[in-house]
């Protein structure tokens, strides 16, 4: 089965119009995207935009052929013209399955927001899912039989969309992919890619064909991530997105809770309202037991307060105590995290504070974690496929 993306953005494109933002100023040439709208086999469209013709004309196909037009989510603004040719555009109800002529079966998929979701089945048996803007599928409760081979959908706006299918294995390793309906929202360039690529998923320009159950690269998804930064820099929420395509997570927090700190609770409240329920909360410094068991992933949040736990252990703030054998205890322990990163099967994300350039601390016990933190740092990185240094909320790659 062959699909043609003709637009791969937002209903209103990419650029959007009259918007001054900073990511539609930057959406040209091969950087804007018109409207999602997907021509499969020449004979199905799904979704009909302003300009398709003349889309399918630049990507080598035409829609003269086309047999059925389905729209998918309420379209806005005025009616668009039907190219003379083409069927009546319509829907299918949720649940119903459309045969076409050209031996193609479309099944009606219910979402949990306006719109509906299109399920397409070759005539060799290739399978297609294909979600509105703004939309996850509803009522998803028993695991499929066999993953689509390609799903098309918002991955940006839901990426929890993804999550749901992954749950019930709708999305397996095989499965390719790929986010549309694409909005200014979205990081543009590299960025874009980067953050697709941790989910599982890719973007392609407006014109791209692609084979559906043909081969293709699986992405590259780094297992281990290291990401730093400084104070409110966003490298937690850096950290909540690469693993917010993901059914299950466990959330490691590190720094517990402080009795009668309501300053800290609040932190914490804001961090749990972030991340998704599905999400399971263990507040423990034992990361090395984690790491070294099997389960969903790890995102450990954050290996500056796991140093200090470690530190206060070893009374490590005492010069005395430090000389005593504190510091050849606390690098013992250190070496023993290094070690289970190493490892360890599960995918990890963990975020950590970069504080070497700062203030120089006051205080010998305030070099000392700074010297400590930094050195930890540097032997977990060592451990991790990609490395992220988190500036002003902008993920700057170091590694991978």
């Amino acid at each position: 089965m062959e699909l043609t993306l003709l637009g791969t953005g937002a209903p209103d494109g990419l650029p959007r119009p009259d918007c001054p933002c900073a990511a539609c100023a930057t959406a040209r040439g091969a950087r804007a995207r018109a409207a999602t709208a997907l021509l499969v086999d020449d004979a199905l469209l799904l979704d009909l935009t302003p300009g398709a013709v003349f889309a399918a004309a630049r990507a080598g196909h035409s829609l003269t052929g086309v047999r059925q037009v389905l729209l998918t989510h309420p379209h806005d603004g005025p009616a668009v013209e039907l190219p003379a040719g083409l069927p009546p555009a319509g829907r299918v109800p949720d649940g119903r399955v459309l045969t076409l002529i050209s031996g193609h079966r479309v099944r009606a998929v219910p979402m949990d927001a306006p719109g509906t979701g299109y399920e397409v089945t070759s005539p060799d048996g290739e399978r297609l899912l294909y979600l509105p803007p703004g939309a996850a599928p509803a009522g998803l409760a028993d695991r499929m039989a066999e993953p689509y081979d390609m799903v098309v959908a918002d991955v940006v706006g839901r990426p929890d969309a993804v999550a749901r299918l992954r749950a019930v294995e709708a999305i397996g390793p095989a499965t390719e992919v790929i986010a549309v309906h694409l909005d200014h929202d979205a990081p543009p360039g590299p960025e874009l890619d980067r953050r697709l690529s941790a989910g599982g998923a890719r973007a392609v320009p407006d014109g791209t064909t692609l084979t559906v159950g043909g081969y293709h690269a699986e992405p590259d998804i780094p297992r281990r991530t290291l990401i730093t930064g400084g104070a409110r820099s966003g490298k937690s929420v850096e950290a909540e997105r690469r693993l917010e395509t993901y059914p299950e997570v466990v959330y490691v927090a590190t720094g517990g809770s402080r009795e009668g700190d309501t300053e800290w609770a609040a932190r914490i409240g804001l961090h749990r309202e972030r991340r998704p329920a599905a999400w399971r909360t263990e507040e423990t410094c034992e990361l090395v037991e984690l790491l070294a068991s099997d389960g969903p992933p790890l995102l450990i949040d954050c290996l500056a307060l796991w140093l200090t736990d470690a530190m206060d252990r070893v009374d490590a703030w005492d010069d005395a105590a430090w000389a005593g054998g504190g510091e050849s205890t606390l690098q013992k322990r250190t070496a023993e995290l290094v070690a289970a990163v190493r490892g360890t099967r599960r995918t990890v994300v963990a975020v950590t504070n970069e504080t070497g350039s700062g203030v120089v601390p006051a205080t010998a016990a305030g070099r000392r974690f700074r010297d400590e933190l930094g050195r930890l740092n540097a032997a977990f990185a060592d451990e991790c496929e990609q490395v992220l240094l988190v500036v002003a909320g902008q993920a700057l790659t170091l590694r991978g």
